[in-house]
């Protein structure tokens, strides 16, 4: 279920917009509300639940943190007068410096094991509860039916000492996120799966889960299939007729034995990205082709200007690229899908190992993207929005669906977020998006007048209805393809500037929740785009009517 329909800030005057009307689920169990007291006594457990503390290792590792900010903060303050610095460093000066560093990590750790003592946590069929604070006390509850999706990070530090984050996202925009730090790798994994669980409606007292089992429901029709069956139905892409090939997934018995409740479900391998891949994208991307432009430029103005400091005028912004593709590949690093039962997971990182787990349906709208040197290997970096991931830090690692991906993987990683794309021969159709122009694939296209105001790439516009969701393409030169499923249409709108106006043409725009996906389609005729304003209001309003729950392992008898 997506969230409540988001304006843009950005809009232009002369922009109209129909939002779409967005039904709210009726969960399966009434949340706790809040407290709005802080109690003096320590809480009251819940009746469902019992209050949990984070492992007792959390204080030095926080601390730590703690201390090295101190020292990096100081460094960087004393870094124009290190002469002055290094003279001060002899006898009661380097004891007095010695002398603060130790009452810093003292103030840092204490207080960190202050805030650990004070910390606990619940869970509860409904939701979680966190308790933190030391000088101010903080009560907060995170319902389960608006999980977006469950994290686990390990930090090169925490992993060293075999400890995780686990993160909740939830769907509520910036300050909604739950971070639970830190907890044993096997803890933090275990109570992942109970989060998934209960959030996918299973109750404590339901019995032991079945491995591999996945509910499906449709408006007429309920029903029990194994993750076998699910992953290779007809719908589908893989396993459909034209479907693209990728890495061949573990078996997994189409009658897996009970499992103990909230065990961790099973999963099928989708893809991987290879390392050698990932290395030489990064060298073939626009990052790294204004690296060697800043080098060459850096080089350039010191040979004119006969003096090699005026080469350190781009010092600054060359390290800020160096940067950005240092963490394109600390990101993608072992970057792999994969696809069970609780929603996609994906595992990446090199200094920062993060394991995410996006329930069904959380995915709000896809992007395929590809640059012009990525063109000769077909490469693809495939993005998402997820409601929970809101936050502008976030839309670098957590909203990447596949790095760097093969025209196949590319197809696969649509099919983790919408196995039915409407359409009889879906290969062809996203294979139209990413590579055709003009009416290909059944597009409507941009009319032939549209050349005036972009004479590149206007053979490229182009949008496609189907029975499932909405598709998008554009650019000759940027290629970018976006995929939006009905159900998940926040608000649309149209968009038309004065020389647009003259030509008849306007852009189409869909609106999803905030992230690096922005779904539209520039200058197609001003009559396509009223008829499609009117036409995907309808279409996602029903496609909302006949969604799934939000705790898709409940199941709905038809009466």
């Amino acid at each position: 279920m997506s969230d409540a329909p988001q304006e843009h800030a950005d809009r232009l005057p002369a922009a109209t917009a129909v939002p779409t009307s967005t039904p709210t689920s009726t969960p399966t169990s009434t949340p706790t509300s809040t407290p709005t007291s802080t109690p003096t006594n320590p809480p009251v457990p819940y009746e469902d639940g019992h209050w949990r503390r984070m492992h007792p290792t959390t204080p030095a590792i926080k601390g730590w943190k703690v201390l090295v900010a101190v020292v990096a903060v100081a460094g960087y303050q004393v870094s124009d007068n290190i002469d002055d610095v290094s003279g001060l460093m002899h006898g009661r000066w380097l004891l007095a410096f010695v002398g603060v560093l130790v009452v810093v990590a003292l103030v840092g750790f204490g207080y960190s094991a202050l805030a650990w003592r004070a910390t606990r946590f619940q869970v509860t069929d409904d939701a979680v509860h966190l308790h933190t604070g030391v000088l101010s006390r903080q009560q907060r509850q995170a319902r389960l039916d608006r999980l977006q999706a469950v994290d686990v990070v390990q930090p090169l530090l925490a992993r060293l000492v075999g400890l995780s984050e686990l993160k909740l996202e939830l769907a509520g925009g910036n300050g909604s996120a739950f971070s639970l730090a830190y907890l044993r790798d096997d803890d933090a994994t275990a109570l992942r799966a109970e989060l998934l669980a209960l959030a996918a409606g299973l109750h404590r007292d339901a019995g032991p889960a079945t491995a591999g089992a996945v509910a499906t429901t449709g408006p007429s029709s309920s029903t029990t299939v194994a993750l076998d069956e699910a992953t290779s139905a007809g719908d589908g892409l893989l396993g459909a007729p034209g479907a693209p090939q990728v890495a061949s997934p573990t078996s997994t018995p189409a009658h897996a034995p009970a499992l103990p409740a909230f065990a961790d479900a099973p999963e099928r391998p989708v893809y991987e990205l290879p390392m050698p891949r990932l290395l030489l994208a990064t060298l073939r991307s626009g990052a790294s082709v204004f690296v060697v432009l800043a080098i060459t430029a850096s080089a350039a103005i010191a040979v004119a200007a006969r003096d090699i400091g005026a080469a350190f005028v781009m010092i600054p912004m060359l390290l800020g690229l160096v940067g950005f593709v240092w963490s394109r590949i600390n990101q993608g690093a072992s970057f792999r899908a994969a696809i069970s039962p609780d929603g996609i997971r994906l595992r990446h990182g090199l200094t920062e190992a993060r394991t995410q787990t996006v329930p069904p349906g959380r995915v709000q709208a896809i992007s395929l993207g590809q640059g012009p040197w990525w063109r000769g290997p077909d490469w693809w970096r495939v993005e998402m929005n997820v409601a929970g991931y809101a936050h502008a830090d976030k839309q670098q690692d957590d909203t990447v669906l596949h790095p760097v991906a093969s025209r196949d993987e590319a197809m696969a990683a649509v099919w983790l977020v919408l196995p039915d794309l409407g359409v009889p021969d879906p290969q062809a159709t996203l294979d139209a998006a990413m590579h055709g122009r003009d009416d290909d694939g059944g597009f409507t296209p941009a009319p032939r007048r549209a050349r005036w105001v972009d004479p590149i790439g206007w053979r490229r516009h182009g949008v496609l209805v189907t029975d499932r969701a909405l598709i998008t393409r554009s650019g000759r030169i940027f290629r970018r393809v976006e995929v939006v499923p009905h159900e998940r249409t926040q608000s649309i709108g149209a968009e038309q500037g004065p020389l647009q106006r003259r030509l008849g043409i306007a852009s189409f725009v869909l609106h999803s929740t905030p992230g690096p996906v922005r779904p539209s389609v520039a200058h197609l005729d001003q009559a396509v785009v009223a008829a499609l304003l009117d036409e995907q209001a309808e279409r996602a309003r029903t496609a909302r009517a006949s969604a799934g729950p939000e705790q898709w392992m409940t199941r709905r008898e038809v009466p």
